[in-house]
């Protein structure tokens, strides 16, 4: 399988890994030398967003002020253009600084619709290696439950390397 080719929300775990460890040798390819913080970040929710056929919206969400979200590069239908800290599941992983996984956001508390058809959702910070929170990476589903521990190791992988490269 090759990073071009679509997973399906159906894939098994092994084929998530495998596809994730290709995924991420891609975006080494295409940010090597890059220097550019938005051009990365959208380079990164392009490459993701047409990887995975689960991924309905992926992109980014800044920290542009103190317990403040804007809305950063990201594929799919419009999103949210801001998100205080202590509303939705964006601001409980910048609160955190750890990444949430929402297998139904009906049943999450506060969360915020910014897409009637969004069901699931997985959101992951991007931290420099001294704990400065630079932004998080929102990835929602039109499909209940559908990201798992390989979603999670995936995307906390290239999220670490954006975390080192961009501090």
């Amino acid at each position: 399988m090759s990073a071009s080719t679509l997973l399906l929300v159906t894939a098994t775990s092994d084929q998530r890994r495998e596809h994730y460890a290709e995924v991420l040798t891609t975006i080494r390819s295409l940010l090597d030398g890059e220097d550019d913080w938005v051009a990365a970040m959208a380079t990164v929710a392009s490459e993701l967003h047409h990887a995975f056929a689960y991924f309905d919206w992926t992109g980014f969400y800044r920290v542009t002020k103190p317990d403040l979200l804007v809305i950063g590069p990201y594929q799919g239908g419009h999103g949210c253009l801001r998100i205080p800290f202590e509303r939705g599941v964006c601001g409980a992983a910048a609160r955190t600084k750890a990444t949430v996984i929402v297998p139904d956001v009906e049943k999450f508390e506060g969360h915020i619709a910014c897409s009637s058809t969004t069901k699931s959702e997985i959101v992951v910070p991007v931290v420099t290696a001294d704990g400065r929170l630079l932004a998080v990476l929102d990835v929602d589903s039109n499909e209940r439950d559908a990201f798992g521990e390989e979603d999670q190791r995936g995307l906390e992988a290239i999220c670490e390397e954006l975390g080192r490269a961009f501090a």
